[in-house]
């Protein structure tokens, strides 16, 4: 059994000067003020709107990342409606093979010193799950039928694509404290990402949820 810590991948993200020009036609669409469009004017306007509310406008511009976590918190990612997504699937993933090491590889709760109790307790339970596991394969059974056994520490991969404005949404929720430990360990890495890429659009969530530091909390 392999034990590992998520992580993330941007697979896309927009060349920051054209998709700022493209939100700006269109935004000014809105107000008819096409003629105010000037070299440098695109970060000033995109600023203003989004602080505003209007974020409608970036709504014409996509990112895609790929996330490598457990499976726990893609049943929570998925729930966002306004995305598109693509998904290791454990019913054609057959760990019992040698692509995979004949293992089933897992993500580390950080929320647990290696010495606490709690996480012997789970590093038990996920051995228990994976000889389980190869077991059923052993005796005959598919990948789909033996995945019933199967954590929700599974080590998962994930492709996201979202506009913009939806991304803001999802850093909203989760990058709170509220969310789910696990969540914001793979979020807040990702907003740091996307807010040094591009300021002028996540400055505020990441002053808000980041507060100028790239640690995870506990």
């Amino acid at each position: 059994m392999r034990v590992i810590e998520p992580s993330y991948e941007i697979l896309h993200f927009p060349e920051s000067h054209e998709m700022l020009r493209l939100l700006e036609l269109a935004g000014r669409v809105c107000y008819k003020s096409e003629d105010r469009i000037s070299q440098g004017s695109a970060e000033e306007f995109i600023g203003r709107i989004v602080a505003r509310g209007h974020e409608s406008v970036i709504e014409h511009a996509n990112a895609s990342v790929r996330f490598i976590c457990d499976r726990g918190v893609t049943h929570e990612l998925v729930r966002h409606r306004l995305a598109a997504y693509s998904q290791e699937s454990t019913r054609y993933a057959n760990y019992a093979k040698e692509k995979f090491g004949n293992e089933i590889t897992v993500i580390r709760p950080f929320f647990w010193e290696e010495d606490d109790r709690r996480y012997v307790l789970w590093r038990e339970a996920m051995e228990a799950a994976e000889k389980a596991y190869l077991g059923l394969i052993e005796a005959g059974a598919k990948a789909q039928e033996a995945r019933s056994v199967l954590p929700n520490s599974l080590k998962t991969e994930i492709v996201m694509t979202a506009n913009l404005r939806e991304w803001r949404h999802v850093f909203r929720l989760r990058c709170d404290t509220a969310s789910h430990p696990q969540m914001r360990q793979s979020m807040l890495p990702v907003l740091a990402d996307f807010h040094r890429r591009l300021p002028v659009l996540f400055s505020d969530l990441w002053e808000r949820f980041g507060g100028g530091s790239a640690e995870i909390p506990a």
